[in-house]
């Protein structure tokens, strides 16, 4: 085990956004923690007395923080990052510095994401705006003994509220700057003494905040809307059945770039009219794209969950049924010049399945067996548009290069039309599926050796099976041509003449599309078949009332992945059977078509305590996980490849303490010390790199968490409070392959204040990044500017005010 270099504390579970604990009864001797109930380990369990690195954002937090959708999560859990990308369909989450599977539609998040026991496979699926919570749970940690495949790096957990008897509602209008408004509103009641009913509804919409140079539309505008009914039906006391239907739409443009480094091809752009944002204020929020992007995310579903009482057992099944589709178009080449463009469309069929049965009442052996099915079915296609400018374009390239002409010249050896290379008729389609089957089956044991000490073992086994299909159509005339045999001058290869030798790499330099190898076919099959047992050891000791300790070691898996981008390639180990088999061209290129499973292991000492005004919670943690899977954005498609072994040691704490019934005040943090290994053959700046023992990057070593709150009421019986939180993250490498001097550094101030009246009105003044901090979340080589680097900078300050009535 590596020595951690840092203090060695950490958060086991973060009161830090609910304070609930203190809200407990006057005259209370200690913190009451049963007022937060957490479902962590699948069972109801207060959360002082749950042994799980765990985080819970309470209702109230939500509420007073302006939480709309996970994104807005990380302003107060320090675990947390969530990195909004290219679309909305491209968000990452990371926990502890793990994570993946944001930008490519073949992998799958290392951060499961579950909804009221349903299990979101894909980003796209996970970001609408969240209607009338109850509480976020976050895992941290290897999560697959109970939360099946896909759950090597943690679980994010989102409650919502179940149907009341009672006649109850709220109704939300917020405005803000950008000409922000939010509309949103929810009703339940009962029909009759069995059954109750809920309905919610919201909308959301924003003006753009960066404004296009060439007088096109803004981007990163909101504009959705989602409705969610609930059906609660009790025909017994010991039957309860809950039915969820839900829709919800995106239709907005996203997202922001900026120009960090323009490379030589900039003044190009320029010289052929073109414009590009400046490389020296990349915080001016504007763009110089040459076509209004689109960007829209259709979500819909339903479940139901039946959970019904034995004698000294409960059963509980879940089948739920989600469809998602998406589709964009955007200027990838983010210049005003008609280059190049891109558009997808994505649909995702899931089908969920999982059936518990677990012990009740009050026994020596507590225990728990299940089982989970999963199927998905995932069709997408991606198309690549040549631009009216991108001939001339190249064109003015090579002649800057020292080869003017050198297209046309070639065009000429082949007997084809002047302009048939790069002509604005050609489009590059590639179409992916990948069926996927999986299922797992678990258990776990509580056995309580004394009423303080409990031991538990549990224990999951994953099957994961997928087949693959990748076909292109590819109208490129010079990427057609395989330059190592075709490329002739009287039956020579142009390669053998020396006079003309260092045209070929010049040519190859400029078939950054050349035809893929689909697949399946007689070498490679597309087939992956993946199984492996988990499990978790926990024991977990409470030495009084008000202090718990424990200690974990538990095991995480993610399935293999499969690279659904255009850089897809056959493995080197193939590269003998396909030329056998007459597949290959002379000048096929070689790399990954999957990265291998992950597997994720994990040490963990905690303790948890409360007392009379406050609590505190601390854990040690050592994770690595094997094989992790790394895909890295590289101009034209995705590297896909495995890491041999990243770990992290780190610390995670939370404190929150009320010096008397007005002042709260909240401290978290997250402290990691993480690093390669190995990883030899990572994608760097300029091709393959050995990043072993390097630090990986978009890993904050620091992440703290501070808020203060002040709650007040008046004579007349109306109450408020005012919040502000600030979160600070250290330094940090933005993206492996991008320059070392490109970091993000976070340090933002956020605020709220609110007055609840004595007629159940409540109006709420707030604000995001009051201090206008300015960071990067992510960068890329920007595609066909060779030597550009293009970054997404975060969002500037926002602010609003809110008007609520709940009966």
């Amino acid at each position: 085990m590596r020595v951690l270099k840092i203090f060695s504390i950490a958060a086991l579970a973060t009161l830090i956004p609910t304070n609930q604990q203190l809200y407990a009864a006057e005259g209370d001797e200690a913190v009451d923690d049963d007022v937060i109930i957490v479902t962590a380990s699948k069972r109801q369990q207060g959360l002082q007395q749950s042994p799980i690195a765990i985080t819970v954002v309470g209702e109230e937090a939500i509420e007073r923080t302006k939480i709309l959708d996970i994104y807005d999560l990380q302003a107060i859990v320090p675990t947390l990052r969530v990195t909004p990308l290219q679309r909305s369909v491209n968000t990452s989450f990371t926990l502890r510095g793990f994570g993946n599977g944001s930008n490519n539609t073949g992998i799958e998040p290392s951060v499961g994401v579950f909804i009221d026991g349903v299990y979101r496979s894909r980003s796209a699926s996970q970001i609408g705006d969240l209607p009338r919570l109850d509480q976020i749970e976050i895992l941290s940690g290897p999560q697959s003994t109970l939360f099946g495949k896909n759950a090597s790096a943690g679980v994010i957990n989102v409650r919502t509220k179940t149907p009341s008897h009672d006649f109850e509602g709220k109704f939300e209008a917020g405005f803000g700057n950008y000409n922000q408004q939010v509309f949103k509103g929810y009703i339940t009641n009962e029909i009759n003494d069995t059954t109750a009913f809920s309905l919610s509804a919201g909308l959301n919409t924003r003006d753009g905040y960066t404004e296009s140079i060439v007088g096109l539309g803004d981007l990163n505008t909101r504009d959705r809307w989602n409705v969610r009914g609930q059906m609660l039906f009790e025909p017994t006391a010991d039957v309860t059945l809950r039915l969820i239907a839900d829709m919800s739409e995106i239709d907005e443009v996203c997202c922001t770039v900026s120009s960090f480094i323009n490379g030589p091809t900039a003044p190009i752009t320029q010289l052929l009219g073109g414009q590009v944002t400046s490389d020296t204020t990349p915080f001016s929020y504007e763009s110089a794209l040459n076509s209004d992007p689109t960007n829209k995310v259709e979500d819909s579903g339903f479940s139901l969950q039946a959970d019904i009482n034995f004698d000294g057992f409960t059963f509980v099944s879940i089948t739920a049924m989600r469809t998602n589709e998406s589709g964009f178009d955007n200027d990838v080449d983010f210049s005003s010049l008609d280059v190049i463009n891109e558009s997808a469309n994505v649909k995702i069929e899931t089908f969920t399945q999982e059936f518990r049965l677990t012990s009740t009442g009050k026994r020596k052996l507590d225990w728990m067996v299940g089982a989970f099915i999963f199927q998905e079915d995932v069709t997408t296609d991606d198309t690549l548009f040549f631009g009216d400018n991108i001939r001339s374009f190249f064109d003015v390239l090579l002649a800057a290069g020292g080869a003017p002409g050198l297209l046309a010249g070639v065009e000429g050896v082949y007997g084809l039309a002047p302009g048939s290379f790069f002509s604005s008729d050609t489009s590059v389609n590639t179409a992916y599926t990948q069926d996927n089957k999986a299922y797992s089956i678990f258990a776990t044991f509580d056995y309580h050796i004394s009423d303080e000490f409990t031991a538990t073992f549990g224990m999951s086994y994953t099957n994961d099976e997928k087949d693959l299909t990748v076909t292109q159509t590819n109208t490129d005339a010079l990427s057609a041509i395989d330059l190592t045999n075709d490329l002739t001058l009287f039956g020579v290869p142009i390669g053998f003449i020396p006079s003309l030798a260092p045209a070929v790499p010049i040519l190859q330099s400029f078939q950054f599309l050349p035809p893929m190898l689909d697949f399946p076919n007689s070498v490679e099959d597309g087939k992956s078949s993946d199984s492996a047992t988990t499990w978790t050891v926990r024991l977990a000791y409470e030495v009084n009332e008000n202090v718990n300790i424990f200690a974990t070691a538990a095991t995480g898996f993610k399935a293999t992945s499969w690279n659904l981008s255009r850089d897809t390639l056959p493995f080197m180990t193939d590269q003998t059977a396909l030329i056998a088999a007459g597949l290959a061209r002379g000048d096929q290129r070689y790399g990954t078509r999957s990265a291998a499973p992950e597997e994720a292991t994990v040490y963990e000492l905690g303790m948890k305590t409360r007392f009379e005004k406050g609590a505190f919670n601390i854990t040690y943690f050592d994770q690595t996980i094997e094989e992790f899977q790394s895909s890295i954005f590289i101009g034209t498609g995705f590297v896909l490849a495995n890491a041999g072994q990243q770990s992290t040691t780190g610390v995670e704490f939370d404190s929150v303490f009320r010096p008397n019934d007005n002042w709260t005040l909240t401290l978290a943090g997250t402290f990691l010390d993480p690093i390669y290994d190995s990883f030899a053959g990572a994608q760097g700046p300029s091709g393959p790199i050995d990043l072993t023992g390097k630090k990986p990057a978009g890993v904050h070593e620091t992440s703290i968490v501070a808020g203060i709150m002040y709650d007040f009421e008046f004579d007349s019986g109306a109450y408020g409070y005012i919040r502000s939180d600030y979160i600070y993250e250290s330094e940090a490498l933005l993206v492996a392959n991008l320059p070392d001097d490109l970091t993000r550094e976070v340090s933002t101030l956020n605020a709220s204040a609110g007055v609840t009246f004595n007629n159940d009105v409540s109006i709420q003044l707030w604000v995001r990044n009051l201090n206008d901090d300015e960071y990067f979340m992510s960068g890329f080589p920007t595609p066909i500017q060779a030597g550009s680097i293009t970054v997404y900078p975060n969002q500037p300050q926002t602010f609003g005010a809110t008007i609520s009535y709940e009966f």
